[in-house]
This record gives structure tokens, sequence and C-alpha cells, in this order.
């Protein structure tokens, strides 16, 4: 994983609150063997105390993984990163991002912005606890902070104490007035602030987040940056995935189709049915992959009443394909 921040471009899913949980992660995986997945974020007392294979758990085939902790306690995220790494994943990413009212009652996520010293002081005490990848993702900037100020002085001081790499999504976090979801969409975007931060760090891994929304526009920003991190168009759009192999990294030999990826997901769904946990866990994440095609809304309502019923297995999904088939044989 160390090698990989540093030897070409990087492609990451970002890790969304609700939804890249391990059916989605494992779903997004079919469509690309190289994109680098990451958990939703996980509060480090959960880590240290909380049911860990319900927390952490995942399939080796979600492989590059990374997993985000959330905290602002040194001893508590040394201890949560020991844990992590214990488990397998291969890079662990502090969240100094995320402006949820939740985050900001527990002093961590983007209000640490404002604490450069203390996100260091976290930083430094998960590297000396870990030997994978200690990462850092955060805005750049906060409320009436200026950008220009804020971003170079947490990036110099995570960096010095040993973050391997840096996200930066390219927005202001707008702690007071702004839900979360506004917190998305409202604040601009800042694409040169990033760039600049790149310039001026040219040996360091600097990936950059926030509004983006194809591969088209992934590849634009590697001209500037080192890596490139999707949100909501991946899940809301996951077919774009099956670009990303051949597009970011060069490989087109692991060119899935749409139907394809979602073929593989039957033997995954099946083996949930048999242990008894309900299929729309995952189909959930899967209702987008059709977007834009024929038949895609057909697909979407049975997946999204049929794979609801206590008894629904992977042949919920083979019906919504069916219907995919269908209309486009009839289109055609």
């Amino acid at each position: 994983m160390r090698e990989r921040y540093f030897k070409g471009p990087v492609f990451a899913v970002a890790p969304m609150m609700d939804w890249t949980d391990r059916h989605c992660r494992y779903f997004h995986r079919q469509l690309s063997r190289h994109a680098l997945l990451y958990t939703e974020m996980v509060v480090a007392d959960a880590v240290i105390h909380g049911n860990r294979e319900k927390l952490l758990g995942f399939d080796p085939a979600e492989h590059p993984l990374a997993l985000q902790i959330g905290g602002s306690e040194p001893e508590k995220l040394a201890a949560a990163a020991r844990i992590g790494a214990s488990w397998g994943y291969g890079e662990i990413n502090l969240n100094v991002g995320c402006p949820s009212d939740r985050v900001q009652s527990g002093a961590f996520g983007a209000c640490l912005m404002l604490e450069p010293g203390l996100v260091a002081d976290c930083v430094d005490a998960m590297k000396q606890a870990v030997d994978i990848p200690v990462t850092v993702k955060c805005r750049i900037g906060v409320d009436e902070q200026d950008p220009e100020v804020a971003l170079d002085a947490l990036s110099d001081r995570v960096l010095a104490a040993g973050a391997d790499a840096l996200w930066v999504h390219a927005r202001k976090a707008w702690l007071k007035g702004l839900s979360p979801k506004e917190n998305r969409e409202i604040p601009p975007l800042d694409y040169d602030r990033v760039h600049r931060l790149k310039a001026r760090l040219p040996d360091v891994f600097v990936g950059i987040n926030g509004g983006l929304k194809s591969i088209d526009d992934a590849k634009a920003q590697l001209a500037h940056v080192d890596g490139v991190m999707l949100g909501r168009a991946a899940y809301q759009t996951p077919g774009i995935l099956a670009e990303v192999d051949a597009a970011i990294y060069g490989d087109g030999a692991s060119l899935i189709d749409e139907r394809s990826a979602a073929e593989a997901m039957m033997p995954y769904l099946e083996a949930m049915a048999r242990r008894g946990e309900p299929v729309h866990r995952a189909t959930r994440h899967m209702l987008g992959l059709f977007h834009g095609r024929p038949g895609a809304r057909r697909y979407r309502q049975i997946l999204s009443t049929e794979a609801a019923r206590r008894d629904a297995g992977p042949e919920i999904l083979a019906r919504a394909l069916f219907e995919i088939d269908r209309t486009e044989a009839a289109a055609a």
C-alpha cells in the first residue's frame, strides 16, 4: 500500500457515512480491481469498545482497503489504529473533514482544522502505533479561516508528524449555519487551492475530493495532483467505476460491464440469504448501476421493494436484471 501512493495515480471511492459499508465496498470491487476503497468513518471509541466484527469486518476481496477513523485523542486514535492494522487494513485515515453536528460535539472532524497542533499529535501517535500508512482527509478550511493559511498550516504540521498522504476536500466547511448535506454542496469548490498545495509539496502525495462527477473529471485533476477521490458520483452512478481500471490504471484486461458486475454479486447475495442477513443491505447500494439505461427504472423498483422482503434472495436481482435485458431487447 505504501508504494501505491508514490507510483502512479490513485483513484479512490470516498468514505461516506451510511453508504460505504462492507456490502457497498464488495459491490464496488466487482466494478474495479484497483480503486482504493474506504470504510465509513468509525469513531475511535467504537473501534476500541464496540463490536469489531460488525464495525471492522470485511471480505478480503475488498483490498486495497483503508479504514477511516474519527477522534481527537491521540492515545485512543493510536489504539484504534493498532486494532485496524491488526484486522488487515492497508491504511488508516484520520477524518479532519466531516462537518456533521455529532462529529463537532465529539471534537473531531472538520472542526479539527482549527487545531493543527492537536491533529499533528494524533498523527504522531498513530504513526508510532502502526507500520502501515497513516493519512489525513481534510477541508481547505472552516468558517472564517483563510484557506491559504489554514490548509498550509494543517498540512505542514501533519506532514512533520509523519502523515503519508493528504486527501483534500476542495471546499470549506461551515460549522455554523449549514447542515452536513449543505456543506457538500453550498461552499464553493476551489480546486486551484489544492493544486497550489501540491505545487508547494511536490514530494508529498496530495489527492483531491469534492464535486467530481466522472472519470473525465478525475483524469483532468490528475494533471495537477496525485490522486482523485469520488464520493456521491461513484455511489449514485456506480457504473462509472467500470471505467477506472483502464482509464486510470491502464489495465484494460480487467474491463467489466455493469451486467457482469451485477451477476458477480449473485453468490454474495446467496451467502447473505443463507445466513439470514437481509439481502437489501447489499442491493440498496446497487440501485444506480444502470443509470440512464433502458429498464433502469423498473430495475430500481424491483430492488427497492422486493429485496426488502424477509425471504428475498438472489432471485430478486435476477428478476431486476431480466427487466434490463427485456427492455433493451425491445428497444433494439
